[in-house]
């Protein structure tokens, strides 16, 4: 069963909004097993909807459009729609009654004849009930195809896709079962994962595929399996998924993380331990403990942390000697170390990250290049740090500090 998904609307194209409707759907209809294999956008022009309507219908079982429902004369889906299927529009009772009963309720001016058209409907077409909205969604059959048309506002789309559309796709359309299983690694590129799982993967079955999803730090590697049968396609799937574990066994994180955000891998194993971070940041200038407190139940695991940008401010704060600094230079090694140990003892936690480094353009307090940085980890049993060069850009060289501080601390949490 194959999808397409149309997205009407100037302000798509022009960057001023980001299409997360397509996003969406596509999640929600790969859980119900239907395969979305292509997403367009087009502008509000009456001939270019036409014509991908058309390609579309060449490629998909299934057409879903969000967008151009609404009131104003750049909203033209429903007229093209007519055009399309040679059609008429014509004015729906309970549409008209529901979008009248909105105006009562909501609106303190009078409805106009505008806002009464939201009611017109393609005869051919089912008007699908829009809770939250004046425009109805619209849903077309043709022949074995269907064509589906919603607000593009994201919440009215969103309860039209839960409450009505998806409801009826799992109706009328006989679907095949989509099984994934997630790994989540750490430490290792995707191309270095590749090699690894070369043979294992040219071996795949055909109705199983491997995707390799990378982000800082982190490579998430879903095995996703499509067939009729739900429980041998459930067996078959984590047949292949046991044979990944001693390919990987070394840099796996957890299974089925499908936030592909590190720091909630971190929370949940800080939490099973009953034990807390802190983090203390010079380079970093905040962002690893923002890292950290952008989650819900941030508190169950993070105690704070300091940004301690300025020698002085390591010296006064985080009481890393002065002789220390003058000795080895601000960003150093045991400068790192003794300000992830300090912060450990200063918020009582268990571990503790440190980041000290010229992410430049100048190279301010200390002669290392720009780019040099230090990350410094102190957990129960000990204190450490690595050495990093992270090239001249100052934001790549924050971005990337984070990340390998991360991949630091999830290590010795899984150690």
């Amino acid at each position: 069963m194959i999808a397409e998904i149309i997205t009407i609307g100037d302000e798509i194209l022009i960057g001023q909004i980001v299409d997360t409707n397509s996003a969406h759907i596509a999640q929600e209809l790969n859980k119900i097993g239907v395969s979305v294999h292509q997403i367009t956008s087009v502008e509000d022009e009456h001939q270019h909807i036409l014509t991908t309507l058309k390609e579309a219908s060449k490629r998909a079982d299934i057409i879903l459009i969000t967008g151009g429902l609404g009131p104003t004369k750049d909203d033209i889906t429903k007229t093209a729609l007519c055009e399309f299927f040679e059609d008429t529009l014509e004015r729906d009772p309970q549409v008209l009654a529901h979008v009248e009963a909105i105006f009562a309720k909501y609106i303190n001016h009078p409805i106009s004849g505008i806002n009464r058209d939201q009611a017109l409907v393609p005869t051919k077409a089912i008007a699908l009930h829009n809770d939250y909205g004046t425009a109805p969604g619209l849903w077309i059959r043709k022949g074995e195809k269907v064509y589906i048309a919603m607000p593009g506002v994201p919440f009215e789309m969103q309860s039209l896709l839960e409450r009505e559309v998806l409801p009826r796709l799992i109706k009328e359309f006989k679907r095949p079962f989509i099984y994934h299983k997630t790994i989540r690694t750490y430490g290792l590129g995707e191309s270095a994962i590749a090699d690894r799982l070369e043979t294992w993967e040219d071996n795949l079955p055909t109705h199983i595929k491997l995707a390799y999803l990378p982000s800082y730090g982190t490579v998430r590697l879903r095995l996703s399996g499509k067939g009729l049968e739900e429980q041998a396609l459930k067996t078959s799937v984590e047949k292949e998924f046991e044979k990944i574990y001693p390919l990987l066994s070394d840099i796996i994180a957890d299974v089925n993380g499908e936030n592909e955000d590190i720091t909630i891998t971190i929370r949940q194993l800080l939490e099973k331990k009953g034990m807390y971070l802190a983090v203390a940041e010079s380079c970093t200038g905040g962002e690893l403990a923002t890292k950290f407190t952008k989650n819900p139940g941030a508190s169950n695991s993070f105690k704070g942390g300091l940004v301690t940008y300025a020698t002085q401010a390591k010296e006064d704060i985080l009481n890393v000697s002065h002789s220390l600094i003058e000795k080895d230079s601000v960003v150093s090694k045991s400068v790192a170390e003794e300000m992830a140990k300090n912060a450990k003892k200063l918020f009582k936690a268990d571990y503790a990250i440190a980041t000290t480094g010229n992410a430049g353009p100048e190279k301010g307090d200390s002669e290392a290049e720009v780019g040099t940085v230090f990350i410094g980890i102190a957990t129960p049993e000990k204190v450490f740090s690595e050495e990093f060069k992270f090239g001249r850009s100052g934001d790549q060289v924050v971005n990337k500090t984070v990340n390998k501080a991360l991949e630091l601390l999830l290590k010795e949490l899984l150690s």
